[in-house]
């Protein structure tokens, strides 16, 4: 009995480590005519040739030999990517090879049908004044001036936007990349938004589409950020936020006018400044303000025709913030007070040319061209593709709009010019992939989703307008890594797709507390491991269930870890242009 009991015993230690192998795919889906390759990690490798591809409703299974090796890549012993482009039926399928098997996914032209929406209930989950979610206000009290001199502690009206992330914090320059790029993929398919909600958030109709009643309410809170043509303000509230985890309509946090009363409201400002200890590094106004400028500009072309009167307001304040930026030149970061995390930009070239872009666009003067075409040679590649690290948003926004407008120039030289700055990015980040199984060549840096979501845009836009497809595979490889094609085999949109195997602990009060569903937010992504271990305050509610997938980068969906789980709501609305052209794709 002893020998049957320690060969039982044997036998079970065998199974419990015995090597796995995952087969990781697009838990969304492919459309037909997509490049669709599934990626294969094994603890050990296997030498696999062949795999199968199997429609779930037929049975049926076709054999395929593309299967390229891509040997080991720590922690994984062996790597193959399996290339099943041939397969075009739509259907429901599932991959074997070796000894894995993938999860079903579905092939069609509907895959992506809707799929653009979902930011946007996000979006909505995220503003601050009336919040529908809640169906409540919260921050009423916005806000009181610090660091403005003989203004110091005066009363303005600042109530609106949008919470930053899972914090309260809100700041212009992260506001200002959403409201440009929800109009920016409103503009390019206007076709297919729906509109099922109200201004203020809440269910019903009202005529406008929806990404056009959210990119207002952020246009509408910039305007009170930009009170008269020498003001401008550039973030409410700062880290003491950090002391308070529960809904915002609860907010408790006093920062010395009474609990829950009013938040502090920063200027933009031209060199270092912070209420204590921690200063950031500030050198200019024209990141913030050329921001304001492109988003004003933008605006008022789209609600020309909606609403006359306030595209005149947003033409005006748009001509003066540039106005402003060029006379300013210099990055305005964010202020911290008690931490010493900020928002580190330091590039604003970029900003003054999307700014001048879309005025040349607005006005026709040559000028504007001109200052366009000199801001962009200042930055030909926006800094982070190619590089290995970066301080936290060190070049933002991510994507560089500017070049984009210039490359639709008609004049062939200015076109060809920013054309190549457009492909040398692409390219300096596929160089970085190298022989990465996932072909990820984007740094682990904090909030490398929003890097990963930058690069499809820019990949897709440049595709569209040179009509050049050699990216177009990387460029689907980082769409699936966002949807599942990834170690961890983690899609990064929370309910994206609704049977995916998405983030269910992220680092937001609403979900940790159980009564709301947090709905749509892409979430920071995986972060090197050296930078996870060096935050402050970092640790695990719950087993590290991801240990194994772990290499240079680490990610858990674990509420704790607020460096890889927490959703960020510019990041989010970045997703909606890519997804906008997927939901168009669907509609052909």
């Amino acid at each position: 009995m002893k020998k049957i009991a320690c060969f039982l015993a044997m036998a079970v230690v065998a199974i419990a480590v015995q090597a796995e192998s995952w087969i990781r795919v697009n838990q969304m889906g492919y459309l037909p005519n997509d490049i669709k390759v599934a990626v294969m990690i094994m603890e050990k490798a296997e030498d696999v040739k062949t795999f199968k591809v199997t429609n779930t409703a037929t049975g049926k299974s076709v054999k395929i030999d593309k299967v390229k090796q891509m040997g080991e890549q720590y922690p994984f012993g062996g790597t193959a990517r399996l290339d099943f482009s041939q397969i075009t039926e739509a259907g429901t399928y599932y991959i074997t090879a070796g000894s894995a098997k993938s999860r079903e996914f579905k092939i069609g032209k509907n895959v992506y049908a809707g799929a653009n929406e979902v930011p946007l209930r996000y979006m909505r989950q995220q503003r601050c004044g009336f919040n529908p979610l809640f169906n409540d206000s919260c921050h009423t009290h916005d806000g009181r001036l610090v660091l403005s001199g003989k203004d110091d502690n005066k009363k303005v009206d600042v109530t609106g936007g949008w919470h930053d992330a899972s914090d309260y914090l809100q700041y212009l320059s992260t506001s200002a990349n959403a409201v440009y790029q929800m109009l920016f993929a409103y503009s390019k398919n206007p076709q297919v938004w729906a509109d099922e909600y109200l201004a203020n958030g809440l269910p019903g109709k009202n005529g406008t589409p929806d990404i056009l009643d959210e990119a207002r309410w952020g246009l509408e809170w910039m305007v009170k950020m930009n009170p008269n043509d020498s003001t401008f303000y550039n973030q409410i509230a700062d880290d003491r936020d950090h002391t308070f985890l529960g809904y915002p309509q609860n907010d408790t946090v006093d920062y010395g006018w009474g609990y829950g009363k009013e938040r502090p409201v920063y200027p933009c400002c031209g060199e270092p400044y912070g209420l204590r200890k921690y200063k950031n590094d500030s050198k200019g106004l024209a990141s913030s303000v050329g921001k304001f400028s492109s988003s004003f500009s933008l605006g008022a072309k789209v609600f020309e025709k909606i609403d006359a009167k306030f595209a005149e307001v947003l033409k005006a304040k748009a001509a003066n913030a540039y106005k402003v930026g060029k006379a300013n030149p210099g990055a305005c970061q964010t202020a911290c007070t008690i931490s010493p995390y900020y928002y580190e930009e330091d590039n604003w070239s970029d900003d003054m040319e999307l700014a001048a872009a879309e005025m040349y666009l607005a006005t026709g003067e040559k000028s504007y061209l001109k200052d366009a075409i000199e801001y962009g040679r200042l930055e030909p590649v926006t800094p982070w593709m190619g590089a290995d690290s970066a301080h936290h948003y060190q070049w933002y926004p991510f994507m560089n709009m500017g070049h984009v407008l210039l490359s639709m120039e008609k004049n062939e030289r200015v076109k060809a010019e920013f054309l190549r700055n457009m492909k040398a990015g692409l390219e300096r980040v596929r160089d970085r992939a190298g022989d990465n199984a996932f072909m990820h060549g984007i740094p682990f840096i904090w909030c490398s989703n929003n890097l990963t979501t930058a690069f499809i845009t820019q990949a897709m836009l440049y595709r569209e307008l040179s009509g050049d497809t050699q990216y177009q595979e990387i460029e689907t490889a980082m769409r699936d890594w966002l949807f599942g094609v990834n170690p961890w085999g983690k899609c990064m949109i929370i309910a994206l797709p609704e049977n995916g195997d998405y983030p269910v602990d992220p680092h937001a009060p609403i979900s940790k507390m159980g009564n709301y569903r947090l709905d749509g937010g892409v979430i920071d992504g995986p972060v090197y491991a050296n930078i996870y271990k060096s935050l402050w305050g970092i640790h695990l509610r719950n087993e590290d269930t991801y240990a194994r997938f772990h290499n240079i980068a680490v990610y858990h969906d674990d509420y704790s870890d607020y460096s890889t789980n927490e959703p960020t709501m510019d990041g989010t609305a970045c997703l909606t242009y890519f997804l906008g052209c997927l939901a168009a794709e669907a509609e052909k």
